[in-house]
């Protein structure tokens, strides 16, 4: 595990570009499970696993994006292609007896809730992507709520392999709640995990899709505005829907939809179970 920041973009994607990702005990549980059965197995049902599981779909996706055949000219953009692709005896072999988020962070108070944390809040972002998605009848409503459930996987990985680095930096967000995240981040790490990102996504090759859905830098592209939107709303949320950011939200997201501020919050309140006891604004 890291304990010191290294000193640039360059000996971040050194240090971790190539460590192994672990996974939710449940979801290396899962595929070992069904590696018993790997006859009777459907593709989809793979995948369903897998996207239960944020690290265990950025793990796939990269292996898939490193190792595509040269004759390949499309990228695979999507959990349930990777699976195709590789095929089942493939996944099987490839994932069997992985290693464990809850092994790998059991030494360290507090980590292992931190990634928890992250990880919840992806699954959020991506229902409430794939949501507005729909509902701007948008035709990659799939690589969308993939992209969304990825957003933060840097800071996934961050506990993964620098939960000390992760704790300093919630440490010191407790203790100043308007310190901005990016302003800790550089502090800590001596990067910004959303450059982090992205260089990781061009370092594994991953689809040019999903590297275009996932960078903050292209807010105005109505499809990047969906993911980072949701993004955004699951994390202001997350702690309940007091949050002072959560009116802005609101607000862009009834530009992105072409709704009134209520009905956005209906439509929050049917994909989210959260939002059920929030105040719904006139509109």
């Amino acid at each position: 595990m890291l304990t010191r920041a290294p000193a640039g973009l360059s000996g971040w994607i050194q240090a971790i570009g190539n460590a192994e990702i672990p996974v939710l005990a449940r979801t290396a549980a899962a595929i070992d499970a069904m590696r018993e059965d790997e006859d009777d197995i459907a593709p989809r049902a793979i995948a369903e696993v897998v996207l239960e599981d944020p690290l265990m779909s950025l793990k796939v996706l990269s292996h898939v994006a490193r190792h595509r055949p040269a004759r390949m000219v499309t990228d695979t953009e999507t959990v349930t292609a990777a699976v195709l692709m590789m095929g089942i005896s493939s996944f099987f072999r490839t994932f069997a007896g992985q290693k464990t988020v809850e092994t790998e962070l059991a030494s360290v108070p507090g980590a292992l809730e931190g990634i928890e944390q992250v990880l919840r809040r992806a699954h959020r972002a991506s229902r409430f992507a794939i949501g507005f998605a729909m509902h701007r009848q948008d035709t990659d409503a799939e690589v969308i709520h993939e992209a969304a459930l990825l957003h933060d996987f840097a800071e996934a990985l961050l506990w993964c392999h620098a939960p000390m680095l992760a704790l300093e930096i919630s440490r010191r967000q407790r203790a100043d709640p308007t310190l901005r995240s990016a302003h800790a981040q550089r502090d800590v790490l001596n990067v910004v995990l959303c450059d982090l990102e992205q260089a990781l996504m061009r370092a594994w090759h991953l689809p040019e899709l999903l590297q275009h859905l996932t960078n903050d830098h292209l807010s105005t592209v109505p499809r990047v505005r969906n993911v980072l939107l949701a993004t955004s709303l699951a994390r202001h949320s997350q702690q309940g829907w007091t949050n002072a950011a959560l009116p802005d939200d609101i607000t862009a997201l009834a530009d992105l939809l072409n709704l009134a501020p209520g009905s956005v919050w209906g439509l929050i309140r049917d994909l989210d179970e959260t939002a059920v006891d929030a105040e719904v604004p006139a509109d």
